[in-house]
């Protein structure tokens, strides 16, 4: 059954390739091949969860010669994000055109697709390069979609994007010399501390948080998943930016291990500085696209204190409270990444939803929007206290966690950084949900005339909204299935 792990990537790869011949079916090829690809990711996950980590040697030939692609719980939970969000938001962005843009978001969709999955599955890092790479290249497609508009934005993240992958690439020549491999397992047993792994560590590091948008390296975000159309803008937001991620957690927890503990707190610095920056500027922006923009670069910040929670125990002889303490800021953070995933997505398709019923995403602009469109503003309010960490949804489980692990460990200073961040969080998005809840009575000026929209495009975020709020519920094998092959899980 570990062939999955090939069709997790050739099913998106060769539905895209039928799309781009067939434009006048491409809709139609996107939403089987979206179907396929999600039931494919789910019994995929499913095995991870019961028989541990898959492993497949393509054509026979393993690692170092041939290609070997893996998949674990940390693999398996982003997979299935990706599966839940992208079969969503390829419901939503059938319906008209302005959700998705022009019509080659269709097979540059499952292109994404096929590169998320790939980055997930791969074994060795210049294959990660390689599904960066076209990850990438489809993302930057997708915003330039948005129209005349969003052409200097797609163009910004294109240099962006270049440029990560040349750093990461630097990072993986310096490994290979050092190692003579590309495997990742093979090179996390070979790999020696010293200033080439060091050097080559930061430039990894570096490269992927520019593809993550980490503070003080996120300025390329905003501007492009606000003028991307809606149904892009989720996929930015919940999915692309978790892939650079997942590598980062990849390379710090599997290839250099505890030997890379002592520079975590840096980057638990620089997550705490972006949940600030981020909650700061959300509160300043004045349509909701943009509110939802920063709130990303806000919250990709809680997901960095993986790096100093986890990362001190990993070391075998760190003794019992130490993994404990470890594990509960590894599922934490995950947790977070995957509500952050379902909640944003939610939040970016419901401001499409406002903003084509609205003909504008101005706050000012929105008044009455949640009492004439209900689904949509309980949609961004289930979505917002997620986010915030409010009891009982998902962002609650990973926050909770998170909070234990600071304490545990004795790095009480991530404390403030977590309470005062679901405050600016609960501050931006009751500022946005006020303005939606102000009644014509309110201004001598009457309310703007609904646009006609389509059901699916209240019901879609909603439906995600809910499943970050269900998921909270019944967190416990979500957090079991994350620790499947991690350093403190079975194989």
């Amino acid at each position: 059954m570990s062939g999955l792990l090939g069709a997790l990537v050739l099913v998106p790869l060769g539905g895209a390739v039928l799309a781009s011949l067939l434009p006048a079916r491409a809709a139609a090829v996107t939403g089987l091949t979206a179907a396929a690809t999600a039931a494919t990711a789910a019994l995929a996950t499913v095995l991870v969860a019961t028989t541990g980590t898959l492993d497949l040697e393509l054509a026979g030939w393993g690692a170092p010669l041939g290609i070997d692609l893996r998949a674990d719980g940390l693999s398996a939970t982003l997979l299935l994000l990706t599966a839940a969000v992208g079969a969503v938001v390829t419901a939503y962005a059938a319906g008209p055109r302005a959700a998705r843009g022009q019509e080659p978001f269709w097979p540059l969709w499952l292109l994404l697709w096929a590169g998320l999955n790939a980055v997930y599955v791969s074994g060795d890092l210049f294959n990660t390069y390689v599904a960066l790479e076209l990850l990438g290249l489809a993302a930057v497609a997708l915003v330039a979609q948005g129209g005349r508009d969003s052409l200097a934005p797609a163009l910004r993240y294109l240099f962006v994007a270049v440029l990560g992958s040349l750093a990461y690439l630097l990072g993986v020549a310096l490994v290979f010399a050092e190692t003579g491999t590309l495997d990742i397992a093979i090179a996390a047993d070979s790999l020696d501390s010293g200033t080439s792994a060091v050097v080559a560590l930061g430039a990894m590091t570096v490269g992927l948080a520019l593809k993550t948008a980490l503070f003080p390296l996120h300025a390329w975000l905003p501007p492009a998943h606000s003028a991307a159309p809606a149904a892009v803008s989720a996929l930015l937001s919940a999915l692309v930016v978790k892939a650079s991620f997942y590598v980062l957690v990849r390379l710090w927890f599997t290839v250099y291990r505890a030997e890379a503990a002592t520079l975590t707190q840096a980057l638990g610095v620089l997550g705490a500085a972006a949940v600030v920056w981020g909650g700061v500027q959300a509160l300043r922006q004045q349509r909701l696209k943009r509110v939802v923009a920063y709130s990303t670069v806000a919250q990709v910040g809680y997901l960095f204190l993986i790096f100093p929670l986890a990362a001190p125990g990993v070391d075998a002889g760190a003794g019992t409270a130490a993994a404990a303490t470890a594990v509960a800021g590894w599922t934490g953070a995950l947790a977070v990444a995957v509500a952050h995933g379902l909640a944003k997505s939610a939040m970016f398709l419901t401001a499409g939803t406002l903003a084509a019923a609205h003909g504008t995403d101005q706050l000012d602009r929105l008044r009455g929007a949640a009492s004439r469109m209900p689904m949509s503003g309980m949609a961004f309010a289930l979505a917002a206290i997620t986010l915030a960490g409010l009891p009982p949804t998902l962002g609650f489980v990973g926050k909770w966690q998170l909070l234990q692990a600071s304490l545990g460990s004795g790095q009480w200073w991530w404390v403030p950084v977590l309470l005062g961040g679901g405050l600016l969080t609960i501050a931006y998005t009751a500022r946005a949900m006020k303005a939606t809840f102000r009644d014509q009575a309110d201004d001598d000026e009457e309310p703007p005339e609904l646009r006609p929209v389509l059901r699916r495009l209240q019901v879609a975020p909603l439906g995600l909204a809910l499943a970050a709020l269900l998921l909270g519920l019944t967190a416990v094998p979500l957090v079991d299935l994350t620790l499947v092959g991690s350093p403190w899980g079975g194989s």
